[in-house]
């Protein structure tokens, strides 16, 4: 007797692309070219329906065909099961977002400046109709956080998380600190180097961290936060001077993204940092991400990678669309957002930190008398000092001051009055300092 066998052909699944950048065309690139391979990784055949993009005729990174290329986004949502999108900005974005959401489409983007200020109406929008918002690449790029935050720690208490989540500053810093050179000098090698955009300010002034800040914490302590709950400074004040000063007392600076337990909330926070050389945030060089988690249960818990580029984001991107396809083949709905702690935002005043200050002081006797008065006045408490001639002027010393942990508000207090002391010609750096503890 002869049977035959009759393979069965997996359900089709379309998938509508919105942007074909650098991403966008690696990811539509994979999906034409690897089919049948995420097929028999999904359960589904995911079938690549349309791609809109600004200009059908614009050269791009990959040949794409023609016939799915078109300006209409709204028509390539509406003839999508599941949206890609990788446009990026917040309209007409957002408005595309929630309408593949309420039409139960599941959604995976990369768009971290639309999650950290609509990130709540989209889960809502998300939840209503079973859909899934997936945003992996959303932060550091293509480093596996979002996903073990979400799932991984779900039944862990996390308590803080340190992460460098921009590849350009840390490349910028990392150059200063390596190499000697000036901010300037530095940011100019990382544009040349493709690293850094023409405007890098969202970079440099620590907006694009901000915003995953927010997407990471809202996952971390099971609350709901935007940008605007984000503590933000940049690195365009950071000196060569800075980075001497700290490589000499076993630091090296970085813009790091915190979210720490604080009082009966959570302090999220973006700024430059001295970091222990030996901590393992301290050696992620270049372009580089990672993020440090400390939970209750696991411990302390370290992802690194890269952080941006077509390729590595893809695959964070693609990760995410094979996770939605099987829960889609399964007839599973999306997993909402756990917001329910509902910790808030606390204010940088209630921080326990330390901080490192560099002051321009009149090289005379007395002055040092002056300055211990002022730090006992507010209840803060030097750890050490270094004095040096100041190289800019005669008659000045530099005094470099690492105080012991105290309230940030004290901290910055006892700053201020030093500002204000005749004997202080001026204040020329103020640098939280991160123990790694």
């Amino acid at each position: 007797m002869t049977t035959t066998a009759h393979t069965q052909q997996p359900p089709v699944l379309k998938v509508g692309l919105l942007g074909a950048g650098t991403v966008g065309s690696q990811v539509a690139h994979v999906l034409l070219t690897r089919a049948d391979e995420l097929a028999l990784r999904t359960g589904v055949q995911l079938q690549l329906s349309g791609i809109a993009v600004r200009d059908t005729a614009a050269p791009r990174d990959v040949a794409l065909p023609a016939e799915l290329l078109t300006t209409d986004a709204d028509a390539v949502i509406d003839g999508a099961d599941v949206v890609v999108e990788l446009t990026g900005g917040i309209d007409p974005t957002r408005a595309r977002v929630l309408r593949a959401l309420n039409a139960g489409k599941s959604v995976i983007t990369g768009n971290k400046a639309l999650l950290a200020e609509h990130g709540r109406e989209l889960q809502d929008a998300a939840a209503a109709t079973g859909a899934q918002l997936s945003y992996e690449a959303a932060v550091a790029g293509a480093i596996p956080i979002v996903r073990p935050m979400r799932d991984s720690l779900a039944g862990d208490r996390v308590e803080r998380f340190l992460g460098i989540m921009n590849g350009t500053t840390n490349f910028v810093l990392d150059q200063m600190d390596t190499t000697g050179a000036a901010f300037d000098a530095a940011l100019a090698e990382a544009q040349e180097l493709g690293y850094a955009e023409a405007d890098p300010t969202a970079d440099v002034a620590g907006h694009d961290a901000a915003a995953k800040t927010a997407v990471l914490a809202s996952l971390a302590f099971h609350s709901s936060y935007t940008i605007d709950d984000v503590h933000c400074e940049g690195i365009r004040s950071v000196t060569a001077e800075d980075m001497a000063a700290a490589r000499e007392a076993g630091y090296v600076i970085k813009l790091l993204s915190v979210g720490e337990r604080c009082a009966d909330g959570v302090n999220l926070r973006v700024g430059p940092v001295m970091i222990p050389r030996e901590h393992v945030l301290g050696g992620v060089r270049g372009a580089y991400n990672a993020v440090f988690v400390t939970a209750a249960a696991a411990g302390s818990l370290m992802f690194y990678g890269q952080g941006a580029g077509g390729e590595p984001t893809a695959s964070a991107v693609l990760g995410d669309l094979v996770s939605a396809a099987r829960a889609i083949a399964l007839g599973a709905q999306g997993i909402p957002l756990a917001d329910y702690a509902a910790l808030p935002a606390v204010s940088m005043d209630e921080v326990s930190t330390k901080l490192a200050v560099t002051l321009a002081v009149t090289d005379r006797l007395g002055v040092l008398a002056q300055l211990a008065q002022v730090f006992a006045d507010h209840g803060v408490s030097i750890s050490t000092m270094q004095q040096s001639e100041d190289p800019r002027t005669t008659g000045t010393s530099m005094l470099r001051l690492v105080t012991h942990t105290g309230r940030h508000a004290d901290l910055m207090a006892t700053v201020e009055a030093l500002r204000g002391l005749p004997v202080v010609r001026d204040v020329v750096s103020v640098t939280p300092v991160e123990t790694g503890e």
